[in-house]
């Protein structure tokens, strides 16, 4: 006699005298069934000791219950933070995720955007790896229905649903908080200029420029492959080499901001009087160097709830959404880094 291997649905439905549909969907959590049916199916499920057969299920509907998170680095602190606000959201509603990193390689992004369309996930999040360009390697989603949000860094001109913050608005009060400080030649550490969140950071440092009436010099104007810490001691290097060095920095992100300011210290300049040094993304790590960093702040937590919420009201609709850009607010967070003393 062949021995039974384990508690099945057949076996609920008979104890709780429903049907097996009743029970496949109230574990499910289908909107057709009560939550009382859901709890009491739950309930003597976990009694029995049943599990479901994910594997099975995803192939009867093409699709798991997963949604694909991809970013450039797990361990800086916006992404962490923005992985943790959407595996709140999506656990909330019943859904896992599944996280990869590209370490900002083109070639990278592309080989994990198809392990993640043959593992069928149901929808896609993305922040963008520093050196894509272009994007045809999303179209397989796109034909195929799976919903994708990009996020951040996002393609400028692709048609698609986005959560971003004003990356313009956001620089120009970065650059206008340090001129209010008495920086008149301000440097600005930029990443890839083809990158949409960086063209606008530095179009917003500009424009502070402008409305300041002080001048736009392209030689403080830095760009990094990564904008990593040692690319951030190079440059901060470069610029206090300078017959006329900056009086101030405005990096597009905090990584290299505390590099300038490591330097800057150990080659014995005063950090904020003679070098009034800011951030971007209000990483925990702008509070333990010394003197700490002024940044701006991002809703990376909010903005990975925000995406997976998209994704989950894009699977919900009988029809086609118009695609939609979600933009939050920032705002400059002053530390000792800029503020110095009249």
């Amino acid at each position: 006699m062949k021995k039974k291997t384990g508690v099945t649905i057949y076996d609920l439905a008979a104890e709780l005298n429903v049907s097996p549909s009743t029970v496949s969907r109230a574990l499910q959590n289908h909107p057709s069934i009560g939550k009382a049916t859901i709890k009491i199916v739950k309930k003597l499920a976990i009694e029995r000791g049943y599990r479901l057969n994910t594997i099975a299920a995803s192939l009867r509907k093409r699709e798991t219950n997963n949604i694909g998170i991809l970013v450039p680095w797990i361990n800086r602190p916006f992404i962490s933070s923005l992985i943790s606000g959407a595996e709140a959201a999506a656990r909330a509603a019943g859904y896992n995720v599944l996280i990869s990193q590209s370490h900002d390689s083109i070639d990278n992004e592309i080989d994990n955007i198809k392990a993640f369309f043959e593992s069928r996930i149901c929808g896609l999040i993305v922040s963008l790896a520093m050196e894509t360009k272009e994007f045809d390697h999303f179209d397989r989603f796109f034909e195929n229905d799976t919903p994708i949000v990009f996020v951040d860094r996002i393609p400028e001109h692709l048609d698609a649903h986005k959560v971003i913050i004003d990356n313009h608005a956001a620089a120009f009060k970065a650059t206008q908080h340090l001129i209010e400080q008495g920086c008149r030649r301000i440097a600005h550490f930029g990443g890839a200029s083809h990158q949409t969140i960086y063209k606008e950071r530095r179009r917003g440092y500009e424009d502070a420029l402008k409305k300041y009436n002080l001048p736009i010099d392209e030689s403080i104007i830095f760009h990094g492959d990564r904008l990593s810490a040692d690319e951030g001691l190079k440059m901060t290097a470069l610029l206090l080499k300078m017959p006329v060095p900056p009086d101030g920095i405005f990096s597009a992100n905090d990584t290299a901001a505390v590099s300038a300011i490591q330097y800057a210290k150990s080659v014995g300049v005063n950090v904020p009087n003679d070098l009034a040094v800011i951030g971007f993304n209000n990483d925990p790590l702008c509070l333990i160097i010394d003197p700490p960093l002024s940044s701006v702040s991002h809703p990376a937590v909010e903005m990975g709830r925000i995406a997976v919420e998209q994704i989950l009201k894009i699977k919900a609709s009988k029809e086609d959404l118009l695609t939609q850009t979600i933009t939050l607010k920032t705002e400059v967070v002053a530390r000792a880094s800029t503020l110095r003393k009249p």
